[in-house]
């Protein structure tokens, strides 16, 4: 939340005291809170010295939390079925290089989720100023399910064709993240390819007993049986163990090149738009935990993004409109295939 707040501080600044109202004008503020029924509960039955034993398992009731504020002219495509904003409209375009009108756009929005038990938190955060032959860019970027999140800035010259339904640009990159290149099991993995993981969980402070039960640092029974052991507690040992040495180290900058194109075209009856970049090539700062050391070399980040429609006649109309992403070891997309039929 805090660095929610930090970005939206920054928009005044932006302008001078008189130009503040053009910042805001047309922008959309919004605030909702959506929920519904998750999974119903799961009844697990087991025998335990002879009795049988019943637990029921209960699955938290799903919600989504959103706040948000925008500024990003729709394109024709588009279409604001709700009267409202109420922060499950999933917008694809909003990923595009290029948006639909040159000049000034923002979109801030937070979503904090809870989804079949488990808690996470998305954010997108951007600034763009598109100009007639050059595109600047800051972007907050964080999928909780995708465990993604980084910092971006771009800076392109831009070159239209076309009429201007066609762009290419290209220029630098620079990216704050995490080090997605750090492995922090790979001084537990031995010769043979395994994970010495009843060392690791020994060395996070678990104890076994000489009777066959296992403890947990505070000295609470976790498991009486090399199977719950196993099976139970040491995926969260290595979980939080992940978890800790991945927040103790400090987020590094890596700078890229970067080409892409963007595509609009728009009818009423046929809509084509598509986006792709690319980062060829990256500086090699030598730092330990680059992403060249763990890739031993070069490697390739991309994003793209397509949205068609078609409508054959007034009844009849397919279309088709995704997005993928490929940063680093990290992979995240969505998608949505469909077609509509009109009965008149």
């Amino acid at each position: 939340m805090r660095r929610i707040l930090l970005i939206l501080l920054f928009i005044p600044f932006t302008g001078s005291a008189q130009n503040l109202k053009s910042i805001f004008k047309y922008s959309t503020m919004y605030a909702a809170i959506n929920g519904g029924t998750s999974l119903g509960d799961d009844q697990i039955w087991s025998v335990t010295s002879g009795f049988l034993e019943e637990q029921v398992i209960k699955t938290p009731f799903d919600y989504n939390v959103s706040v948000g504020i925008r500024k990003i002219k729709r394109f024709g495509y588009e279409n604001r079925a709700n009267t409202f904003y109420n922060g499950t409209e999933n917008s694809y375009s909003d990923a595009a290089t290029i948006g639909r009108v040159d000049g000034f756009e923002y979109l801030f929005e937070a979503d904090f989720v809870r989804r079949l038990g488990i808690n996470y938190t998305n954010q997108h955060h951007f600034i763009r100023y598109v100009a007639d032959n050059w595109v600047a860019k800051v972007e907050y970027l964080e999928d909780g399910f995708a465990d993604i999140k980084y910092f971006e800035a771009s800076q392109r010259y831009r070159k239209k064709v076309r009429e201007g339904k066609l762009s290419f640009n290209g220029g630098l990159v620079q990216r704050l993240a995490e080090p997605y290149g750090f492995d922090p099991l790979a001084d537990w993995v031995l010769d043979n390819g395994t994970l010495h993981y009843t060392y690791l969980a020994l060395q996070e402070g678990y104890s076994i007993s000489l009777d066959g039960e296992y403890f947990s640092p505070k000295g609470d029974l976790v498991a009486n049986s090399q199977a719950v052991w196993e099976e139970v507690v040491i995926p969260q040992v290595i979980n939080n163990y992940v978890e800790k040495q991945r927040n103790t180290l400090s987020n590094i900058v890596e700078y890229s090149f970067v080409l892409g194109l963007d595509y609009y075209h728009f009818t009423k009856d046929f809509w084509f738009h598509t986006w792709g970049n690319i980062m060829p090539y990256h500086v090699d700062t030598d730092n330990i935990y680059s992403y060249h050391k763990f890739n031993e070399g070069q490697w390739i980040d991309y994003s793209m993004g397509l949205i068609y429609g078609y409508r054959f006649n007034k009844s009849f109309g397919i279309f088709v409109e995704g997005k993928y992403n490929k940063y680093w070891n990290r992979k995240w997309h969505n998608f949505s295939v469909g077609l509509n039929y009109v009965i008149f």
